[in-house]
């Protein structure tokens, strides 16, 4: 256990720090259901198929997509398998390297992408963009720019 003095939470930290929480919470659990409900997958599945979806010709190596949608490879590789059993994604081995594995979007998938995407983007327009002005808009951008750096240094550290 660490000797260093703990700095407790002052109110307004805690108040942000949970709102925070309740939208990493929230906010998932909100944009899954509603997939789910619209589009028959969940929202990993969605940012999986989304991102190989604006790859090059809908292909992505597995390695690249668990970068894009920030999933370690054995969360994304449940969500491949789970696609590829639903025929919306097959795994190809990689002419370039065969040590890896590109996610290939199929018909199907690029049907699904297709349907879900418009509700998604107008969901995520309504419950998170519609609600900020343009400065609001601004500062969280530069604040969750530098947590994400914050967060991703220490994945590499």
């Amino acid at each position: 256990m660490s000797t260093e003095r703990v700095t407790f939470l002052n109110e307004k930290e805690s108040r942000t720090w949970g709102n925070l929480w309740s939208l990493h919470v929230a906010l998932p659990a909100k944009l899954d259901a509603r997939l789910k409900r619209e589009a028959g997958i969940g929202h990993f599945d969605f940012m999986a198929l989304r991102e190989i979806s604006v790859s090059q010709q809908g292909a992505i190596r597995l390695s690249e997509l668990a970068t894009a949608t920030d999933m370690s490879l054995s969360h994304l590789s449940r969500v491949i398998t789970r696609l590829e059993k639903n025929g919306l994604v097959r795994r190809i081995p990689d002419a370039q390297d065969g040590r890896s594995t590109i996610a290939e979007l199929t018909s199907e998938g690029k049907k699904v992408v297709e349907t879900a995407e418009p509700e998604h983007t107008s969901e995520i327009r309504r419950i998170f963009f519609d609600n900020l002005d343009e400065s609001e808009l601004h500062a969280v951008d530069s604040a969750m720019a530098k947590i994400a750096k914050a967060l991703h240094s220490d994945r590499n550290a």
